[in-house]
């Protein structure tokens, strides 16, 4: 994985969009659950596929698997075994940058400062939300609420173009968006509205068990 010191220098949050670099693409995936057929056919492949074509940072998002409950043991292993996973599938540190998100601490300072402009019933209307929940949101993490504004965070943090998502995360790229519009609002043009990259083949994986759903690591047989 790329040092800390190489990623934190991609930041730059405060500056004007460049025009002098190819488009950047951010992407995160939680070191939780299995690692399954669906996130390669639906992310893996395809971040592999365009490592010449974008500047692009991969970034292992930690500090979201903290949304359910966990262990350090479990985390730390977990965090390893799919930086193995993805540099296997052909992620190749030398073309694009792979790294923790625990590693840059700006992530959750970012996250902070967008709290203060994400409101909160956009969040109580996140579709996944309802999902992880049930109905039974007093029984869950604040973390897990406030999870759309750390990965706007993850996203905003890097000047981020691109952001490849599945049909079903399109709805966190627009709250990304209308986040990132109302803090330029208040504070001055600061960061870049990111667009949803949705690839054609792949968006939506079906879990093997369930049809009617799709494949999650999280669940115990996707």
């Amino acid at each position: 994985m790329v040092a800390t010191e190489q990623t934190a220098t991609t930041a730059t949050p405060g500056a004007p969009p460049r025009t002098d670099r190819r488009q950047r693409v951010f992407s995160g995936i939680q070191p939780s659950g299995s690692f399954h057929i669906g996130n390669y056919l639906g992310a893996i492949r395809n971040w592999v596929a365009q490592q010449a074509t974008y500047d692009n940072l991969f970034c292992i998002v930690d500090l979201h698997a903290l949304s359910l409950p966990t262990t350090r043991e479990a985390l730390r292993g977990n965090t390893v075994h799919l930086a193995n996973v993805l540099v296997a599938s052909g992620i190749d540190p030398e073309h694009s940058i792979l790294f923790v998100q625990s590693d840059v601490r700006e992530h959750t300072e970012l996250c902070w400062l967008l709290n203060s402009v994400a409101r909160f019933g956009e969040l109580r209307r996140m579709t996944q939300f309802k999902d992880k929940t049930g109905g039974k949101d007093e029984q869950v993490s604040a973390a897990l609420f406030v999870y759309p504004v750390l990965q706007a965070a993850d996203i905003l943090l890097y000047d981020t173009d691109l952001v490849p998502v599945g049909e079903d995360q399109k709805q966190h790229i627009e709250l990304t968006r209308d986040v990132a519009a109302r803090f330029n609002a208040r504070y001055g043009e600061t960061f870049v509205l990111p667009s949803p990259d949705i690839k054609p083949d792949g968006a939506r994986i079906m879990s093997l068990d369930d049809p009617s759903k799709k494949m999650s690591k999280s669940d115990p047989s996707p």
